[in-house]
């Protein structure tokens, strides 16, 4: 199953927010595991190195960022999913960013903790412990 993650599943894990790191780290194990193939959105990228490294400092943000680009694929921006994103009706347009790049990359799911920012979405969206419950059902 093809997932992509959405930002804040990732910072999660990389900051260890309470309570939710326990669920993107079970999610991001089935990742290592092959159980899962792992996707972030280029954005997220950008956006994970910036605010860990306000965190923990450029060094260790790097770091995170080479591991998680070891597990995880890139699905892609460009300027086709900019401008899909600016008309899918959106309120958040990184969301929408996030998911039109999912649609191109041909993903099968979104997981994210903000669902109600794609309740337009046309694929399915499930929160990181939700997900899991559908995983264990498989």
């Amino acid at each position: 199953m093809k997932v992509l993650f959405d930002t804040n599943v990732i910072l999660d894990l990389l900051l260890n927010r309470q309570p939710y790191v326990d669920a993107a780290a079970l999610l991001v194990a089935k990742v290592e595991r092959g159980q899962l193939e792992g996707y972030m959105g280029a954005t997220t990228v950008t956006t994970l190195f910036y605010l860990t490294a306000k965190t923990v400092g450029t060094e260790a943000a790097k770091a995170q960022i080479s591991m998680l680009l070891q597990l995880f694929k890139v699905a892609l921006v460009d300027e086709t999913v900019l401008k899909d994103a600016l008309k899918v009706g959106f309120s958040d347009f990184e969301d929408a960013v996030l998911y039109q790049s999912a649609k191109n990359a041909n993903i099968d799911t979104i997981v994210t903790r903000n669902i109600k920012d794609f309740k337009l979405a046309q694929l399915p969206v499930y929160a990181p412990d939700e997900l899991l419950a559908v995983l264990s059902l498989l």
